[in-house]
């Protein structure tokens, strides 16, 4: 496809899954294509799904309980992770079914999944369906609030048996910096191939990530306009440790009968 480049480190273009238009919402409650974000060839976006936007809008409306949280956030994961999970390496092998023999196509490499505790913890029902059994290499790693530089607190894969293929698990692509940390440090063990899965990024987390790990493919389900001064996208979702296990302060209550105030867009 045709691409109009800018001045810059920006890409115009709608090619579907990739350079696809994320959307912000304006003040009147429209909905713009912003075609202006971070050029990255191993990204991929699907704001163009409507089953994930009509998932994405319920799991970021600040409404959503954490029961319903949680739920939302297993059921989009399990959909970018097939994306993600389209193209693994497969090899031939003999079946029998009950009408005759066939050749079908399986896994040829080991596959695991590396959550980034807490947020990432909540993709773990989503990977546990989608390959049952595959292992689950756990990475404590959180944000400094005053550095905004990530810090590993848990780290246990050099123990763990070993895997080809590496997916890494966190709802936000934020500032970038867990990504990148979890990235080497998978590659550090020898994992061959790594991959992001997230929901939400923001341009500087995609940029760094791109920069630091340009071989790491990225699926996400939107890319947000920026990061706010404390680190967080915007519009974002929220805390997603917070939000899908009720530690945040301003968790809804479900009682009805509290008032929604009006939104302020």
């Amino acid at each position: 496809m045709q691409r109009t480049r800018l001045a810059g480190p920006f890409v115009l273009g709608v090619e579907p899954f990739r350079d696809t238009p994320s959307f912000v919402r304006t003040k009147w409650g429209m909905t713009l294509m912003t075609l202006l974000r971070p050029a990255s060839p191993n990204l991929h976006v699907y704001s163009h799904h409507a089953l994930i936007a009509h998932k994405l809008a319920w799991l970021r409306d600040r409404r959503t309980q954490p029961a319903q949280f949680g739920q939302l956030l297993k059921e989009i994961s399990l959909m970018l992770l097939s994306y993600a999970t389209a193209n693994l390496p497969s090899r031939e092998v003999p079946v029998i079914t009950p009408v005759g023999p066939t050749v079908q196509r399986v896994l040829a490499k080991r596959v695991g999944f590396a959550p980034i505790l807490r947020a990432g913890a909540g993709m773990i029902p989503a990977a546990h369906e989608l390959i049952p059994g595959a292992p689950i290499w756990y990475l404590g790693l959180y944000r400094d609030e005053a550095t905004l530089q990530p810090v590993r607190y848990y780290d246990k894969l050099q123990g763990y048996p070993p895997v080809d293929i590496a997916l890494i698990l966190d709802p936000m692509l934020a500032t970038g910096g867990s990504a990148c940390v979890a990235a080497a440090r998978l590659k550090e063990k020898g994992v061959e191939t790594v991959t992001f899965v997230g929901l939400i990024a923001a341009p500087e987390g995609v940029a760094l990530l791109s920069r630091e790990h340009p071989d790491v493919e990225i699926y996400v389900a939107d890319v947000d306009e920026r990061l706010n001064e404390r680190g967080y996208i915007v519009p974002g979702l929220g805390d997603a440790g917070d939000r899908q296990n009720a530690t945040g302060a301003d968790d809804p209550t479900g009682d009805p009968f509290i008032p929604e105030p009006e939104a302020v867009l």
